[in-house]
């Protein structure tokens, strides 16, 4: 029987946050529930009033992350999650707000 390396579970995600989702503490949230699942990336506004974030670490924990940033914090409205699964390649140290 094989068994897979803990490497294998590990992915990466693009994700793109389109609705009621700057000026109500969006990148917060994000940010807040991605260390407490302990992923790496980053959240950062968009000039056409969307959120981009990516994050990289176990692909169960970012499905969780999707989940939540799917339903944001209390004041956001979240039109729409478009999620581009891409390789892990541990780019990131830690998770973060970006400015733009």
């Amino acid at each position: 029987m094989e068994t897979e390396s803990p490497k294998q579970d590990n992915a990466g995600a693009k994700l793109h946050v389109s609705g009621k989702v700057q000026q109500v503490g969006f990148r917060w949230f994000t940010c807040r529930w991605a260390k407490e699942l302990g992923l790496s990336g980053f959240a950062k506004n968009l000039d056409d009033g969307t959120v981009r974030i990516e994050a990289e670490g176990k692909k169960s924990k970012i499905e969780s992350l999707i989940s939540e940033v799917k339903s944001g914090p209390h004041r956001s409205h979240v039109d729409e999650v478009r999620v581009e699964w891409i390789p892990f390649e541990h780019r990131f140290r830690d998770f973060e707000i970006q400015r733009k």
